[in-house]
């Protein structure tokens, strides 16, 4: 007879709390610039390939929506991470209604203003006055699962395998960067000055705005 036993907390990662901070910074730097990729191969496959786009408001590979997507994954699913359906359904569900809201205040206040319209693409099919739809919630579950099973995984071994200054000053340093051009391009942009955006414009490249 098989032995049935009750599964304990022994794989739980034995992290301390600035171990934590350090996993986190660098989960938050790493989901920016996959976003961003993710958005470059999506955006340039529309384009059929024939110009160089750009998406994005920062001067860096990276895009804060996709940094706040996997805070929420992190903060809803690491506690279902025994349960890869819970954490699909949860990731997708959260990530997007993230998306909805962004979409929508976006659009609220600032007279109309879309970064992205669903209505438009080719993967759009169901979507929610172009906000959210079923392929982008499905792509944010999919990206949980990543970010719960690979990601972090790795994150945490590494921060396992490091010193836990070496392991602060690269995961400090790579978030200061990102949240400084985040933080600069937005100054800039309220200011009516010359943005990163404006930078890729000047260069050559097409910056798509939804």
């Amino acid at each position: 007879m098989l032995a049935i036993t009750k599964k304990t907390d022994q794989d739980e990662p034995k992290l301390d709390q600035w171990q934590w901070l350090g996993v986190i910074l660098l989960i938050v730097s790493l989901a920016g610039f996959i976003g961003w990729v993710w958005e470059f191969i999506l955006i340039e496959f529309e384009g059929g390939f024939q110009n160089l786009y750009v998406n994005g408001g920062n001067l860096l590979p990276w895009m804060n929506i996709y940094a706040y997507g996997a805070i929420l994954i992190l903060l809803i699913c690491y506690r279902l991470r025994k349960r890869p359906s819970l954490v699909f359904i949860a990731g997708a569900i959260s990530t997007g209604l993230l998306e909805w809201l962004s979409g929508w205040l976006v659009y609220t206040l600032g007279n109309g203003t879309r970064y992205w319209d669903y209505s438009t693409s080719w993967i759009g099919i169901g979507h929610i006055n172009g906000f959210v739809c079923p392929a982008s919630v499905c792509v944010f579950g999919l990206g949980a699962l990543a970010l719960i099973y690979l990601l972090l995984p790795r994150c945490i071994a590494l921060a396992q395998h490091m010193t836990r200054r070496k392991l602060l000053a690269i995961s400090l340093a790579l978030f200061s960067i990102i949240i400084i051009d985040d933080v600069v391009n937005l100054t800039l942009k309220n200011l009516n000055m010359p943005t990163a955006q404006d930078f890729y414009i000047n260069r050559g490249w097409v910056l798509m705005e939804k």
